[in-house]
């Protein structure tokens, strides 16, 4: 196993440079060819990575990849590279922001790695291209190509476990579904958004009625949002299920406004619970439930995720699933 005199005779620095470099000493300030030379040969050498901290890359792209005329659809990814941000200056990463995936790759050779944000949809042709340029990279909320790069994501099949299982706690019966399909979703989802895989899953598991209340299709906007709780009060005018899950904060704003458009009352009529916890949840009638994705954990995670696979250069891939809790207003209150 290489030691740290080993590393620093190799590259001509000294021991002390080397050790704080290698083990993530934050006051540490070097030019990033020094950086580079101790990584490099700590990795030729086979510095143990097990025997050191990771160290965190120093010039990171960041693709945001969310063009959209939604705001509050585009609010949320604006919340998430704000934490990618913030997470970045406190581990003296430089985070370059790119808008334009060819742009990003055209320069790929100065970047360490990649993260990646927003739900537009990238081909397969250029998501091997990418790989080819940037081998390493981090996908945030999305896992469009899980052989070719980490991911760190939202558990949402466990976030579905836990709203499907407080809506038949409360004696609920019949539970609807609204949800969208964004343009670049998971690799594995086909036909379905996953939120809407997994909910017909767990209803299935618990035997509870689900016939005819699955709404899942189009953007994630309000504008689709109310054109589907339109169509999910049309089919069951006087029958309205006990709940509704809704597959996040900007379709259920769209299927408040449909509901209180008729004079349904939530959550009298029906409870509705929604999923991101975005600022609008407090402010909507009435408050939304709804599970909090932690996105200043997503950043945090992904940033770490990135930096191992950079330090170890390694090929197989890792997929990280953050669990949601749900935060009680007034659309739908469990039972204790």
């Amino acid at each position: 196993m290489a030691t740290i005199k080993e590393i620093a005779k190799r590259t001509g620095y000294s021991q002390a440079t080397v050790s704080r470099l290698l083990n993530g000493d934050p006051t540490l300030s070097v030019r990033e060819e020094t950086r580079r030379a101790i990584i490099q040969a700590s990795e030729e050498l086979g510095y143990s990575a097990q025997a050191k901290r990771i160290v965190i890359p120093h010039e990171v792209a960041l693709l945001d990849n969310e063009e959209s005329d939604e705001v509050l659809r585009d609010s949320y990814f604006t919340d998430l590279r704000a934490a990618l941000e913030r997470n970045a200056a406190q581990q003296r990463m430089e985070l370059t922001v790119f808008h334009d995936l060819d742009d990003m790759m055209r320069r790929g050779s100065k970047f360490d790695g990649f993260m990646a944000i927003g739900a537009n949809a990238i081909s397969e042709a250029n998501l091997n291209k990418l790989h080819k340029t940037m081998p390493y990279g981090v996908f945030i909320d999305v896992n469009p190509a899980p052989g070719l790069f980490d991911s760190v994501q939202p558990d949402l099949q466990q976030t579905m476990y836990d709203a499907v299982g407080a809506c038949a706690k409360a004696g609920m019966t019949r539970v609807g579904f609204i949800g969208g399909k964004g343009a670049m979703t998971n690799f594995y989802e086909a036909d379905e958004e996953g939120r809407a895989v997994y909910f017909r899953r767990e209803m299935a598991r618990r035997g509870l009625d689900l016939r005819g209340l699955v709404y899942s299709g189009g953007p994630f906007t309000v504008e689709n949002g109310r054109k589907l709780g339109e169509r999910f009060i049309r089919d069951h005018n006087g029958a309205l299920p006990d709940a509704v899950i809704v597959a996040a904060d900007v379709i259920a704003v769209g299927v408040l406004q449909a509901f209180n458009a008729v004079g349904v009352i939530v959550p009298r009529d029906i409870s509705v619970i929604s999923i991101n916890n975005q600022t609008i949840a407090q402010l909507t009638s009435p408050p939304l439930s709804t599970f909090a994705i932690d996105q200043n954990e997503l950043a945090r995670v992904a940033i770490f995720t990135l930096a191992d696979a950079i330090a170890s250069k390694r090929t197989s891939r890792q997929h990280v699933y953050l669990s949601t809790t749900l935060e009680v207003r007034d659309s739908f209150v469990p039972k204790q």
